[in-house]
């Protein structure tokens, strides 16, 4: 009997953006509960292929995500997004660790381990939905972006620092990333700017990308390494062919068809699947602490510093940075396969990620919407 599963993930995606539509709200967030709701059914099940892609999906958006990053305003603006970034993944990271390890009484690599996955705040979820809402061209959707790369790039050294195995392929792993890295600087320019090879229907530019990401992951999986660091350094390499004074908007708006079209979808899809419902109700109580004192750790690490730096909309920026999903999956992940925890925990830690990317973004998209490009301001610090 043939596999009736990839027709039910086409059938959800296009299903979830016409919800979307109607409901005003996020495509993420609404690819994410159908997830939930499919993954829990019982009667469809991923194959590795799926799997995959999701795991390209999330690396695509990290990559799609780094590009909208502004380089000038990250240095004019330094002092206050990486202020908001760094305690954005200090605060829970210390909170949730003392959660853990001395209250709850679970061991040091599991407590670290799940210090680490809910200190993240979701790069996927946050992309997406300024996207959506064409915030990239505002400041505020500038320093969001800056401040959850600073975020993500610290739950990122944390993982890899507290838990990777040196051994010769993890080494080969930065070698090889730091070659591409150099080359990408390098010889970018002979596929971007090569009127033989711009604009063409073989779509050079694209492949060219998916290709260096493809490298990242096969020998990161090799090497037991994290493909989301080089992604990010290739990111900002490669962010300034996609400046609209380049004349390169068209490879950004194709780019980010390939990736919303099919991509992305499966990612988010994938990641609420994940969830299991009756492990997460068998430790409901932790469930609902952890998650409760993760929000309010977040709350604490973004909102005062965001309503001491901004004329606005700081709860909007409280409520995005407080988002989790991408790295925490892959952290959990992580630790799932490396026997750091067991089954349950990490459908727990799961179901706080995923919970983590709905309720933020519903509440900030709902109640606290942004209402002015103008946020940052000269602070007297």
């Amino acid at each position: 009997m043939a596999d009736i599963f990839p027709l039910i993930l086409g059938i959800l995606i296009l299903l979830a953006s016409l919800i979307s539509i109607r409901a005003g709200i996020s495509v993420t967030v609404i690819e994410i509960l159908l997830g939930v709701i499919v993954g829990n059914l019982g009667f469809f099940h991923a194959e590795s292929w799926m799997l995959y892609l999701a795991s390209f999906g999330g690396i695509l958006l990290t990559f799609l995500a780094g590009v909208e990053i502004d380089v000038n305003m990250l240095k004019e603006n330094f002092k206050e997004s990486f202020t908001i970034g760094f305690l954005s993944f200090l605060i829970p990271f210390a909170v949730i660790f003392v959660l853990t390890y001395n209250i709850i009484g679970w061991g040091l690599n599991p407590s670290l381990l799940t210090a680490t996955a809910l200190s993240e705040t979701s790069i996927a979820v946050v992309y997406s939905v300024l996207a959506e809402k064409g915030l990239f061209s505002e400041k505020i959707g500038k320093l969001i972006m800056v401040a959850t790369f600073i975020t993500d790039m610290c739950t990122a050294v944390a993982l890899s620092v507290l838990f990777v195995k040196f051994d010769i392929y993890t080494v080969i792993f930065y070698v090889v990333s730091i070659v591409v890295l150099v080359l990408s600087y390098y010889l970018s320019d002979y596929i971007f700017n090569n009127v033989k090879l711009k604009n063409k229907l073989a779509e050079i530019e694209i492949k060219y990308i998916f290709l260096l990401l493809l490298i990242f992951i096969f020998f990161a999986s090799l090497g037991g390494g994290q493909a989301i660091l080089p992604s990010f350094v290739l990111d900002v390499i490669l962010s300034r062919y996609f400046k609209e004074n380049r004349g390169d908007l068209n490879v950004k708006s194709r780019f980010k068809t390939v990736a919303f079209a099919i991509l992305t979808p499966i990612f988010f899809i994938m990641g609420g699947m994940k969830v299991s419902i009756p492990l997460i109700l068998s430790s409901f109580g932790i469930f609902i602490v952890m998650f409760a004192l993760r929000q309010l750790s977040k709350y604490v690490g973004v909102y005062y510093v965001s309503r001491y730096f901004l004329k606005s909309n700081y709860t909007y920026v409280t409520l995005m940075m407080s988002t989790g999903l991408t790295f925490g999956l892959v952290a959990a992940l992580f630790g799932l396969n490396s026997g750091l925890i067991n089954q349950t925990t990490y459908s727990v830690l799961t179901g706080v990620l995923v919970l983590s990317a709905v309720l933020p973004t519903f509440m900030a998209e709902k109640w606290y919407p942004p209402i002015h490009s103008e946020d940052i301001v000269e602070s007297e610090m």
